[in-house]
Formats: structure tokens, C-alpha cells, sequence
């Protein structure tokens, strides 16, 4: 080991990368710069807004890079003279070119949300409940120019439960995900070198990014398969429905396992349970929802507006 710390530069942008900075500051080496994306237009006025990541490296007072990409020799220089031993690259949002990856003494990791070779890519984390997978996990890969193929060094595995949310599962991973990067510092800087596995062939699934079109709930599928993407796209792009004909946004919502012959879209009942909508197989009661304009509200509280609902069959 070197006498000097152990130099990273941690590259990520959105929360979810926001444990695995922290990670990163907390375990005894040197932070001495974070790359994340520019500033992006955000909320109601566009105004121009820093990413999580540089927010946080900004409180830390740490050196804060912005390129539009890393693909000019000037770009690559100003990384370069950093003299980084690490990369630490999570949810970072660009493509690292060879030379780029091959810049650090020790290479780049990456944390990333899925059991891999399954899931890799964008989305991986709704991909996983919209698949209807038993478990997901995080991986601490050393990476190399495919996408998310590189060896994996360490793993961390945790069930999806029954009624996991993208939301839900997107927290419990970053923190999962820090903790495995606070182990793979911990030993690095003890001078252990970690083996790296090289990832099955067999089992390789691509999670695409996410298309607010996907969010519109086909009443003609099963209704297991509209609960998983309820669930997978809260709370982005939250799922789209109607109901007698108004859009609705639906935010909670529970198959049920039951027999009708009315037409998939029909309400087959109304109460403060729910509302129960009848899908190609099954029934699909939605629990929290959102009108146009609105904000989100309980099934009880839309059929205070709609009391015509109530009981219709």
C-alpha cells in the first residue's frame, strides 16, 4: 500500500448514489473530487438544479467536475491530474470509455442495483417486481467497456417483499449498496486484493429504461401482472388508468384472485376498501389514486366525489 491515502474520485448523480458517497468519505481515503452531471432544469419553473450528489459534495466541501461527457483529451486530462488510485462510478449516467476506465491506478467500480448477470442496465430495480423476481441485491463490479458486464467482487442479496414499491426497493438498495462499497474500501485499504468473478453467460436480462408509456395499465392483462407494475412505477411514472371513464393516476392497487364475466375496465364494486376494477384475469383493486390537477388520495376519499361509485357492480 501506498503511504499516501487512498485517492477516489466518486462519480454519481442521482440519491441513490448518495449512501455510497457518504460510504466513500466515511471509510479513510481521500475524496479529492466527485464527477456528476450538469445541472438540469427541475420542478414547475425549470429552474436549473444540482444533482443529489453534488449537493452532498458540495456540504463536503469537495471539488465538484460537471462534464458533458469524458470523451475529449481535455476532459480525460482534468480527470488524469487528479492522480486518482479509484474510481467509484454509481448511477453516474455516462458511458466510460477504456481510456477512461483504465485512468485510475486500481481501475473503476460500480455498484450496481441487481443480481447480475440478470438486470443489467437502466432500470434494473423496477425491472426486478415488474418481472415478478423473488429477490434482488447489489453488486460491487470492477468494470470494464461492456455494459454492466464486469467481475464481480461482492454481492449482497435481500428479498423483494409482496408489496415492495420501486420507491421502497430503490431505498433499501442505496443502502445496501453503500454497505457493500464501505466493505470492498475496507479491505482494499487493509491491502487485501478482492477476487473478482467473472459473471455467467447464462441468465443475462437487460432492464431498458424506463417509458412513461409503459405507465398505462392494459385492463385486458392479468390483474398480478397490473399489481406488479403498480407497484414497479411508484413513484415514477406512477401507473395511468380509467375509471368510467375518467384518467386516473394510480398509485396502490392489489389483485385479487376472483371470477367474473364482466368486460376488463368494468367497476364490479366500490366501498372504502377500494374500488375494484375488472382486468382479463382477476380483479384489480385500486387503493390510492390521483385525479387530473390533484394530488394523491384514497380510494375512500374519491368516492366522497364520486358517490355514484359506491356499490355499483
Amino acid at each position: 500500500m501506498s503511504e499516501r491515502p487512498l485517492r477516489l474520485i466518486f462519480a454519481g448523480t442521482p440519491e441513490f448514489a448518495v449512501p455510497c458517497f457518504e460510504a466513500c468519505r466515511a471509510s479513510g481515503a481521500e475524496v479529492v473530487a466527485v464527477y456528476t452531471q450538469p445541472d438540469r432544469p427541475a420542478g414547475r419553473g425549470r429552474k436549473l438544479t444540482p444533482s443529489p450528489v453534488k449537493q452532498a459534495a458540495l456540504a463536503a466541501g469537495i471539488t465538484v467536475e460537471q462534464p458533458e461527457s469524458l470523451k475529449s483529451p481535455e476532459a480525460r486530462q482534468t480527470l488524469a491530474n487528479y492522480q486518482p488510485d479509484l474510481l467509484i462510478v454509481v448511477a453516474y449516467g455516462l458511458i466510460l470509455s477504456r481510456k477512461v476506465l483504465a485512468t485510475p491506478r486500481l481501475g473503476c467500480w460500480n455498484v450496481h442495483a441487481s443480481l447480475l448477470p440478470r438486470w443489467r442496465g437502466a432500470a434494473p430495480i423496477q425491472r426486478a417486481i415488474l418481472a415478478g423476481d423473488m429477490e434482488s441485491g447489489v453488486d460491487l463490479m470492477q468494470m470494464e467497456a461492456g455494459l454492466d458486464t464486469g467481475p464481480v467482487m461482492l454481492q449482497r442479496r435481500t428479498p423483494i417483499a409482496v408489496d415492495e414499491t420501486g420507491g421502497s426497493l430503490h431505498d433499501r438498495l442505496s443502502l445496501l449498496g453503500a454497505d457493500v462499497l464501505a466493505e470492498g474500501l475496507r479491505r482494499t485499504l487493509a491491502g487485501e486484493s478482492l477476487a473478482a468473478t467473472r459473471q455467467s453467460e447464462d441468465g443475462v436480462t437487460y432492464a431498458h429504461k424506463l417509458d412513461k408509456a409503459e405507465a398505462r395499465l392494459d385492463v385486458a392483462r392479468p390483474a398480478a401482472e397490473l399489481e406488479r407494475k403498480v407497484r414497479a412505477f411508484n413513484p415514477w411514472p406512477v401507473a395511468e388508468a380509467e375509471v368510467l371513464d375518467e384518467p386516473l393516476r394510480i398509485w396502490a392497487a392489489h389483485a385479487i384472485d376472483r371470477d367474473h364475466s364482466e368486460a376488463p375496465g368494468a367497476v364490479l364494486g366500490a366501498s372504502r376498501d377500494g374500488i375494484d376494477l375488472a382486468c382479463g384475469e382477476g380483479v384489480l383493486r385500486i387503493t390510492a389514486l390521483q385525479r387530473a390537477g390533484g394530488k394523491r388520495i384514497s380510494a375512500a376519499d374519491y368516492l366522497n366525489a364520486r358517490p355514484e361509485l359506491r356499490g355499483s357492480r
